[in-house]
């Protein structure tokens, strides 16, 4: 995408309007869309070769959002050769965003192989009929939280109380839910309906803002507005977020290719979290280069992301791992948004965890 107003020069500012964060905004599951136009069908199998003479050829992959740091870990893997070192001549990135069919409505299609979401997105699509799940997680943790001024700051659901939060329509629902996780109720706070900038927290007309912990905090401080925050996921809500999304079919009958794609995720990935510089510059200059990203912007989320990327768990089981306490605190999560599903009905990382064991050294 190019020509972006003032507006979306920091793409991920309006994000929270695009489907794929808002799980109570349902999932069109019927047509391609722009992944028509872009994208490519995945071609090739585990059994000899393809016709550019790679083993599993061309695959396209949907990323959840347009082309910004949240998805370092994929142009690592890209320009250092990673997946092609893995059988792929070549991955094809397709850019989300607000323009583009879900990742789920290409799943659904056919028109590309993998992509990465959201639980609270996939699971009203698999609940409809969609045979998908997700075998991995790029981000522990949702980055959704409260921020809000650090001369007066709100570092718990709590301390909310009574006090004007600006929410938009498509965060409503998880915003309510991260109420009933911490006991409380709609009318414990002033809710006051918001668009996606900021502005009315930095000047004082709300005291909190349902934002993004690698976005609003970061562009506000830059503007010299110092702010305080509080994770949804440290409060009853620890839904993971960029997950990568797969045809049960895929899961079923390509196994040997998905688990040579996940290898080059996690170098990506593990190259990403190392280098935030050079994730800025892949973001800002060579993959985003159309999105008149600000490097030092980029630099400052990519060192944020990284939080959310790493934890305790991946440091004992790997990158993109998710344990059954991890993904048991999602399904309660989802039942605390009115998502009622069984776990079984929407993650299996069992591709990935043989992958480690067959390869200890990728932790």
């Amino acid at each position: 995408m190019s020509g972006l107003s003032s507006a979306q020069k920091s793409p991920s500012l309006d994000r929270r309007s695009f489907l794929r964060f808002s799980a109570f905004a349902g999932v069109a599951l019927g047509g391609s869309g722009v992944l028509a136009a872009c994208g490519k069908s995945s071609s090739g199998g585990n059994n000899g070769t393809t016709a550019d003479g790679s083993k599993y050829g061309t695959v396209a992959i949907q990323l959840s959002w347009l082309k910004n740091i949240e998805f370092a870990g994929e142009y690592f893997a890209d320009s250092k050769g990673y997946y092609r070192d893995a059988g792929f001549g070549h991955v094809d990135l397709i850019s989300g965003g607000a323009a583009s069919t879900s990742v789920e409505a290409g799943l659904d299609t056919g028109k590309i192989w993998l992509g990465t979401s959201a639980p609270q997105t996939t699971a009203p699509a698999v609940l409809d009929g969609l045979k998908a799940k997700i075998v991995g997680t790029t981000y522990q943790k949702n980055p959704f939280c409260i921020v809000s001024s650090a001369a007066r700051p709100i570092t718990s659901p709590t301390e909310m109380k009574g006090r004007k939060i600006g929410v938009q329509d498509t965060n409503q629902l998880i915003f309510q839910a991260l109420l009933a996780a911490n006991g409380m109720t709609p009318g414990d706070v002033r809710i006051v309906p918001a668009q996606f900038d900021p502005t009315p927290l930095a000047s004082g007309e709300v005291d909190g803002w349902v934002s993004y912990v690698t976005n609003e905090p970061i562009t506000l401080a830059a503007k010299g507005f110092p702010t305080a925050h509080f994770l949804f996921a440290d409060y009853g809500l620890p839904l993971t977020a960029e997950t990568l999304t797969v045809r049960q079919q895929t899961i079923d009958s390509e196994r040997d290719k998905l688990k040579a794609f996940l290898t080059a995720e996690i170098k990506g990935w593990k190259a990403a979290v190392a280098d935030p510089a050079q994730s800025a510059h892949l973001a800002v200059d060579v993959y985003g280069k159309d999105q008149r990203l600000d490097l030092g912007e980029q630099t400052d989320e990519a060192k944020a992301q990284s939080d959310l990327v790493v934890s305790g768990d991946t440091d004992a089981n790997g990158l993109l791992s998710m344990t059954d306490h991890l993904i048991a605190q999602n399904i309660e999560a989802l039942s605390k948004a009115k998502i009622d599903i069984k776990a079984e009905q929407l993650f299996d990382l069992s591709v990935l965890r043989e992958l480690y064991s067959e390869h200890p050294e990728l932790k």
